[in-house]
Order: structure tokens, then C-alpha cells, then sequence
């Protein structure tokens, strides 16, 4: 039987076979072998080409009115499952007196399938004239029935067949609708949806029921619940109560993957109800006991943009908090989980500047943190508010000196050091700077002459063991941040016992550790520092003798730099940049200008602040710009709400008719999708002159794709057995099989087909119509255009920070490289139209886009729904024929989306000719 099923399944017809299988299987007692057959019932094509019931279906029906009075409820429990499926009126018309009786079957197995069997009977074309009572026979049942399973199928064949006797029944249990069962409440919020669409006016009732059910003990329900009053009020009162069953949710259940589902809903409720919201961040906040980074991430998120003036001290507290813990807890995310603390105290300190004092000591404690990311964000976030919070330059400045020490990564030593020769002003914090710089460095030289002539002179005698002798040993040493170095890079006294104590003033410092290890980027930003504290002192120390002394120790410094960078101890000598750099530092503190100084003193400060503000201005220029956009036309309806009738209204319902009317004014019930772009996902399957004419309309969702294909018969006979065949290609799945249609001449039908979506690939839907006609034996086909998935509707606009742009540039692996081939002439209209036809965002600022010069290079990023992220870097340059020439370069971390957006650039970035 099973390879019976299989064979048909997979396109055999057998018919020699059914008649040995009435013979020999039929009058089986055994379970599974009457399981098997009625699958193969179900399957078996039961008409002939004509569309008539072929004369042996006839055997069947005794057989299936045996199996419907057979003592066991098993066998009559799945004979009416069997029922459910089956379409053809002929056979199940002699077997619904037989249904019908056992919906008073002892077992509640038989009755809630006999419940099915009837509903099914009673969707059927003739089926009103084969059950006529079948609604009310349901409604008396649905009176007594005990088993939730069997009360349930009642309620929803009343829910499909008969509305109204089952919106009845909801009302008049209204006060018992708790203490259902949760499959029956289910069905209950489906009534509810169904009827609130159709007719808004009795919202009130309706809703009261949902609040009553946000209490259910059933996950599932109260999600239900809270998502109906959501789509069904406006109301403050629904909204507070939806936002609060959904923290609860997040609290209580365990599964990632549904507090994940929970916080895209609150997101959905921040986005049109913020100001209620608000009062819900420190439960929202309670998420982050999760240990899941993409929870966290998207809890910190939402909180952000739900932070006022009233809850700011309490969330930040919140955060510290958890970069404490961060601390001492081992778990591997620490670090990026603390980075993320640390962006959301930034942003939080940016847009409320008296909350900095309370957080920026703590986080100071972080330069040294292992996580180097962490630490970036921590200093970065340190030289803004340095800038921006005069009142705590002091504290910071001596904090940071007192922390320098403990910095052990070059980015983070680098913008410590600028903060460091920007911001030390008095005397004492210009010698503390120095003192401090110097320390970190360790003794000067780096290195002796008499180490570096040592290895060509061979005939030296041997040194006598004393302590007081200099030695070189070749031997790899562990310097302070974990890398090795040669050791005679150092000198290293040769002493019988080691004295260095681990941590002390004479281990070897961060800066030296870096610069030894040839960090000469670094060695550039010591000088430069050095010579900025330094002629800072010459302003404001008193006494010449102490500047003198200050700008000998710099010139030393810098020259020991030079010397090193210049030795053959190195595998790699200084670059000329940074020996450029140092050498500059050194002339400039032997002979200073005023201009110069000016330079040096002043314009680097302001010219960090004007980007501040720049920043600033443009965040505020980008709200201003989503606070413009018209809900409301000046000629549009307004009701004014005092002048309606409130009787027999309670609170609920009065605030939404109050929220219904407001939306009505400011146009949130129209929707923004114009037609024209709804006409433009309507695709041409087949051509005009084919016997079948179809096209789709293709919607798509974030993880699927429904296809409505609207088929038209345009012969003058019926088509039968008129199937729709698809295949895919790329990341797209075909969900079920469409099934088998009869089609009469000169009529259409809509075929639906779902598509599963998994990665943002272009995929392909290709396929065909098979039908067959009565006069022409074999299978007709119509082959379809391919429909081609765009990559448009997964992507959105995203901003990223610059580092975060360059580590994933760096990192990901796909690169696609696409020549510039274009007819428009100028470079900015050029990126205009790249990112309007890419769906990106540019994170190069418009500041640094301005001017003429020939040459524009410009930074883009977006983000997929399945979370991928898409980076694009344009390079153009003016020919003087005043054409554009260059590259787009597409990094990504996988190739679908890298070659998708690389084909749809080729096949945009023409313009006007195109």
C-alpha cells in the first residue's frame, strides 16, 4: 500500500490496480492497513476526463458507511477525517445520515472529527442542500458538548458556515469566555477580528471581551490578545494594556526566539505610540537579563528612542548596572555586550549632557579593557564630552592621566594622547601629561649604539659577569601586551638575581611596549602630543628654566624615536610619514612662529568642535525632516468629538471613538501605498493570444512571497485538471503544491502560492499551466514568463558608526567591482542616483561631499531583513571629456546579496538613458 501511494504520489495512475485493492484490502480489519487505504482513496482520481464519477467509486461507499458504524472509534474517527478531504457530492450524499449520528458518539474522538466531516460537507458547492440544518444541529451541539477539542470545532464550523449564531454565542457567553479552553479562545479572537473588520461600529463589546482575556493562563492567547487590541483600538487604555501583557511576556517566557517576536511588537507599538510607551522602558529594560546578544541589542535600541527628560537618570542607571556586572560575570560576549553599553550611554549623554558627570568616571575604567572595541568606544565617547561638558574637564583630564597607564591597544593610546595635548591647560596638568607620557615610554635610549655594532664585531672579548655590565641577548621576550620582541631592543642588565616587580615604574610601559613592537603611527602622536604640552607650558610656566627643561626632554624623546626607527634592530624602519611627522615636532619646538603656534594650539580643538556641531546639526535636521511629512490634507473631514452622542458609552469606548476620529484627521487611516506602484507588482505571466491568460500579483512579506495568479480561460470549453506548476531558483522555496482547478469556458480563477524566503539572493520563479480538455486526450502546456525576485524589497537604509564600516570592510570576504558606465555628467547627482536606486544610505557627510574638484569617493550602507549587511563604496572621477569614470565596489558577507546588488546597479547606474 505504502509504495501504492508513493507511485501515485509521484504521477502514476495504476488503475489496474484498484479493483485487487477492493478485493484484498478492503475487508482488512487491520488499523494501519484502513489508514493506508484512505490515504489512497484520497489520492486516487475518482472522475473521468468529463468531470463524471467513474462507476467503481460506487464500491467504496459501502465500505466507508461500514467504517462510520464500526464498533472501534478509531476507525470512525479517521473515516471522517477521510470525509473532510473529499469533494465529490455522489459519494458522500448516501453517508450523511451516517455523519450525522455520530455527532452523538459516546467518544469525543468520533464527535469533534464528525463536527469536521459536517463542516467540510457544508463548504461544498451542494452542501446546503445536503446538511440544510447542519448550522443549528452544530449550535445545539455546541450547547452541550463537554470536550474542549469537540467545542472547539463546533465554534469555528459556526465561525465559518454561520457568523451570525456564532457571534451570538460569543456574546451571550461573554462573561464565560476566561474560563474556555485556549483552543476555543483562538477562534474566539478570530470571530472578533472578522466581525471588527466588517462592522467598526461595535467595536466596544468586543474589546471589553479581549481585555477579559489578557488574563488567560495560555501564552499563546494573551499574544493573540494583545496583538487584536492593538489592530482593533487606538485607545490609551488598549494600547497601555497590550504594551503591558507583551513585558510580561518578555519576562516570563524562556524561548529567545519568542522574546525576540514580543520586542519587534513593542517596537511596531514605540513607532505609532510613543508617549504611552515611555512609561514602559524600565520593563522593557528588564530584557536585558537575557544573555542573548540580539536581545539585548534590540532592547537597548528601543529604549533609546524612548528616553525623556523624566526616566533618563533611571535608564542610565540601569546601564550602569550592567557594565558592572559585565565585569564579573565570565561568559564569552562580555566585551561586545559592554561595547554596546557603552554606545547606549554615549548617545544617551549626547542628547542629555547632565547625565555625563554620573557615567563618564565609571567608564574610564574601560581603556584598558581587553575588548578593543569596547575601548575605542569608551575613549571616543570621553573626547566628546570632554568638548562638550566644559564643567568636567579637570576631573577627566586627572582621571585619564591617572588610567593612561593601563591602555595597552594603539588606537586607544592615540586618541588618549589628543585628548591628553588638547585639553591639559594649567601647569600642574601640563607637567602631570608629560610626567605621565615620559613614564609610559621607560628610559631613554630605546636601544645602545654598542648593542647594534655587537653583532658585526666578532673579536669582542668575553664580558665578565657583573652586575653593573651591559648585555644583549638575541632570546624573544614577552613585552606588557602579551607580543614578543627581541630583547636587545632594550637593554637588559645582567644581574644575578631579576629585580623588576611585575607592575612597577620600572616594567616596561604601554608606549614603549607598542612603539618597540614598531608602532611608529604612535611614536608620530607621542611627538606631536609632546610638542603641544610643550609649548602650551611655554605660555603659561613662569619660570623659562622648567619650560627649557621640558622642550630638551621632548627634543630627546623624539630623537630617541628617530634613532630606533632608523636602527637595523627592526624588521621594519619607520615609514615616512610618520618620520615626516616627528621631524616636524622637533623643528617646530627649535624655532616656533606664531602663526604656527596658533595652528598647533588652537585650530585643532575648534576644528573638532565644528564637527561636533556639525553632527549635531545634521540629527536635528533629519527629525525635523520626519516631523514634516503631511498626514492630512487641508480639505479633509474632521468630526468633532464633543458634539457626538456618548450614551450608554463606557471609558474604553469613548477614547476610541475619540482615537478613530483623530486618526481619521490626521490621515493614518488612508494608506500610503499608492496605486501606481501596486499596478507595478502586477506581472504578465502568459501571452494574450494563449488559450489560458495569467498574471500574478506578487506581495511581499519580510521571510515569504504570495503570488495571487489571476487565470482566464479563454476557450469555449472547460478546461480540467488545470494546474499551476512552479519551480524556484536562489534561496526561495515553494511552501505546497497548488492544487488541480475545473474551469469553465470564458471564467477565472485566483490561485494563491506561498514562497519561503531565506536569504536575500535575486531568486527566480519559473513554471507552467497544465490543463486537459475533453476532446483532446493528452496534457496541454503553457509555458510562463519567469518572474524575477528584486532585491529592493529586503533591503532598507541603515546607519553604522565609521569603525564599524571599516572592520566590516575589512572582514567580509564577497567583493563585487563594477565599472562606472554612465550619461550623466556630474559626480553628485551620480551618488544621488546610485543610492536612490540601491535603497542605501550615505554615511559620508554632506560636509565632506562639498565642492568641485573632479572627485568624489562616498561610503553607502543598508541592511537586509535576514540582518545582512551590504557596504558600497563609490570612487568617481571627471575625465576632461566630462565623463564619469571609477568603480562601486559591493563588500558583503555573503554572495547573493554582493552579486544581486552589483546586477542591479549595472543595470541602474545609466540614468537617463536607461
Amino acid at each position: 500500500m505504502k509504495k501504492a501511494i508513493m507511485l501515485l504520489l509521484n504521477g502514476e495512475t495504476l488503475p489496474q490496480l484498484f479493483i485487487t485493492i477492493i478485493r484484498y484490502v478492503l475487508p482488512s480489519e487491520d488499523h494501519t492497513i484502513q489508514k493506508l487505504l484512505l490515504h489512497y482513496l484520497e489520492i486516487i482520481d475518482k472522475t473521468d476526463q468529463k468531470g463524471r464519477l467513474l462507476p467503481e467509486m460506487i464500491l467504496i461507499c459501502q465500505n466507508l458507511r461500514n467504517n462510520l458504524q464500526h464498533p472501534n472509534e478509531y476507525i470512525r474517527g479517521v473515516t471522517l477525517r477521510f470525509l473532510c478531504r473529499l469533494t465529490e457530492a455522489e459519494i458522500i450524499e448516501p453517508l450523511v445520515p451516517s455523519v450525522l449520528s455520530n455527532l452523538e458518539h459516546r467518544h469525543p474522538f468520533v464527535r469533534r472529527h464528525a463536527v469536521l466531516a459536517v463542516m467540510s460537507i457544508y463548504k461544498l458547492p451542494q452542501g446546503e442542500q445536503l446538511l440544510t440544518d447542519a448550522p443549528e444541529l452544530i449550535e445545539k451541539l455546541l450547547g452541550t458538548e463537554q470536550d474542549p477539542s469537540a467545542k472547539r470545532n463546533a465554534f469555528l464550523m459556526l465561525f465559518n458556515c454561520a457568523q451570525e449564531r456564532a457571534v451570538n454565542y460569543l456574546l451571550t457567553n461573554a462573561d464565560a469566555v476566561p474560563g474556555w479552553g485556549e483552543l476555543m479562545q483562538m477562534v474566539a479572537l478570530d470571530l472578533i477580528r472578522k466581525v471588527c473588520r466588517s462592522s467598526r461600529a461595535e467595536k466596544g463589546k468586543y474589546i471589553k471581551i479581549i481585555i477579559d482575556l489578557l488574563v488567560a493562563p495560555s501564552a499563546a492567547v494573551v499574544y493573540e490578545c494583545a496583538g487584536a487590541l492593538v489592530s482593533l483600538s487606538s485607545a490609551p487604555t488598549a494600547i497601555r494594556a497590550a504594551a503591558n501583557t507583551y513585558c510580561q511576556l518578555l519576562q516570563s517566557q524562556s524561548d529567545n526566539n519568542v522574546k525576540l517576536i514580543v520586542l519587534d511588537r513593542i517596537n511596531e507599538l514605540k513607532i505609532s505610540h510613543r508617549e504611552i510607551m515611555v512609561d514602559m522602558i524600565m520593563d522593557i529594560l528588564r530584557a536585558l537579563s537575557s544573555p542573548n546578544l540580539d536581545i539585548r541589542r534590540k532592547t537597548i535600541d528601543i529604549a533609546l528612542e524612548l528616553i525623556t527628560p523624566r526616566n533618563i537618570d533611571e535608564v542610565v542607571l540601569t546601564l550602569k548596572k550592567e557594565v558592572v556586572k559585565t565585569q564579573s560575570g565570565e561568559l564569552e560576549k562580555n566585551g561586545e555586550y559592554r561595547q554596546m553599553l557603552v554606545q547606549a550611554i554615549h548617545s544617551c549623554a549626547i542628547k542629555f549632557p547632565e547625565v555625563a558627570s554620573t557615567v563618564v568616571h565609571l567608564l574610564m575604567d574601560f581603556l584598558g579593557d581587553s575588548n578593543v572595541a569596547s575601548a575605542i568606544d569608551v575613549v571616543l565617547f570621553v573626547r566628546e564630552i570632554i568638548e562638550t561638558n566644559p564643567k568636567l574637564r579637570v576631573s577627566i583630564i586627572t582621571r585619564l592621566l591617572d588610567t593612561f597607564y593601563q591602555i595597552r591597544a594603539a588606537r586607544v593610546c592615540s586618541c588618549a594622547l589628543w585628548i591628553i595635548g588638547e585639553y591639559c591647560l594649567s601647569v600642574s596638568e601640563l607637567e602631570s601629561g608629560i610626567a605621565t607620557i615620559k613614564q609610559c615610554l621607560g628610559e631613554l635610549p630605546f636601544y645602545t649604539v654598542a648593542e647594534e655594532g655587537e653583532a658585526t664585531d666578532a673579536t669582542k672579548k668575553p664580558q665578565q659577569a657583573s652586575s653593573s655590565v651591559t648585555v644583549s641577548s638575541r632570546r624573544p621576550a614577552v613585552l606588557a601586551d602579551g607580543t614578543y620582541a627581541t630583547q636587545s631592543a632594550a637593554s637588559e642588565t645582567a644581574i644575578s638575581a631579576p629585580t623588576l616587580v611585575s607592575g612597577s615604574l620600572a616594567s616596561p610601559g604601554n608606549l614603549r611596549s607598542l612603539i618597540l613592537a614598531g608602532d611608529f603611527f604612535l611614536g608620530a602622536v607621542v611627538a606631536c602630543t609632546l610638542t603641544k604640552l610643550v609649548l602650551r607650558l611655554e605660555e603659561v610656566q613662569p619660570s623659562k628654566v622648567e619650560a627649557n627643561k621640558a622642550c630638551t626632554g621632548a627634543l630627546l624623546i623624539m630623537v630617541a624615536m628617530l634613532q630606533l626607527g632608523q636602527s637595523s634592530y627592526l624588521p621594519h624602519p619607520i615609514d615616512n610619514d610618520s618620520l615626516d611627522r616627528i621631524v616636524l615636532c622637533i623643528r617646530l619646538l627649535c624655532n616656533t612662529g606664531d602663526d604656527v603656534r596658533k595652528i598647533w594650539l588652537q585650530s585643532c580643538r575648534q576644528s573638532f568642535a565644528k564637527m561636533l556641531a556639525e553632527k549635531q546639526f545634521r540629527e536635528t535636521e533629519e527629525i525635523k525632516a520626519k516631523a514634516q511629512i503631511s498626514h492630512a490634507q487641508p480639505d479633509d473631514l474632521i468630526d468633532f468629538y464633543h458634539l457626538k452622542s456618548r450614551k450608554g458609552m463606557s471609558q474604553l469606548e469613548l477614547e476610541d471613538e475619540v482615537q478613530d476620529d483623530l486618526k481619521r484627521a490626521t490621515g493614518e487611516f488612508t494608506k500610503d501605498g499608492d496605486d501606481a506602484n501596486k499596478l507595478n507588482r502586477i506581472l504578465q505571466l502568459t501571452g494574450f493570444s494563449d488559450p489560458v491568460y495569467a498574471e500574478a500579483y506578487v506581495t511581499v512579506h519580510h521571510y515569504d512571497i504570495v503570488l495571487d495568479v489571476t487565470v482566464i480561460n479563454r476557450t469555449k470549453e472547460t478546461l480540467q485538471n488545470l494546474c499551476l506548476e512552479l519551480a524556484t531558483m536562489g534561496d526561495l522555496k515553494l511552501v505546497e503544491r497548488p492544487q488541480n482547478y475545473t474551469l469553465a469556458p470564458e471564467s477565472s480563477k485566483q490561485i494563491r502560492a506561498n514562497i519561503k524566503v531565506s536569504s536575500t539572493e535575486t531568486g527566480v520563479i519559473f513554471g507552467n499551466i497544465v490543463y486537459e480538455t475533453s476532446n483532446v486526450l493528452e496534457r496541454n502546456v503553457v509555458v510562463l514568463n519567469d518572474i524575477h525576485i528584486d532585491i529592493m524589497d529586503y533591503i532598507s537604509p541603515a546607519t553604522c558608526a565609521d569603525v564599524a564600516f571599516r572592520n566590516m570592510w575589512a572582514e567580509f570576504e564577497w567583493e563585487n567591482k563594477v565599472a562606472v558606465n554612465t550619461v550623466i555628467q556630474d559626480e553628485k547627482e551620480f551618488l544621488n542616483h546610485i543610492i536612490k536606486s540601491t535603497n542605501m544610505k550615505c554615511l559620508t557627510p554632506p560636509s565632506a561631499l562639498d565642492g568641485e574638484c573632479g572627485f568624489l569617493a562616498a561610503n553607502l550602507y543598508a541592511k537586509s531583513v535576514f540582518g545582512e549587511d551590504a557596504l558600497v563604496n563609490i570612487s568617481i572621477e571627471k575625465q576632461s571629456d566630462g565623463k564619469l569614470s571609477g568603480y562601486i565596489r559591493i563588500r558583503s558577507k555573503t554572495q547573493g546579496i554582493a552579486l544581486s546588488l552589483g546586477d542591479k546597479i549595472t543595470l541602474k547606474q545609466k540614468g537617463t538613458s536607461s
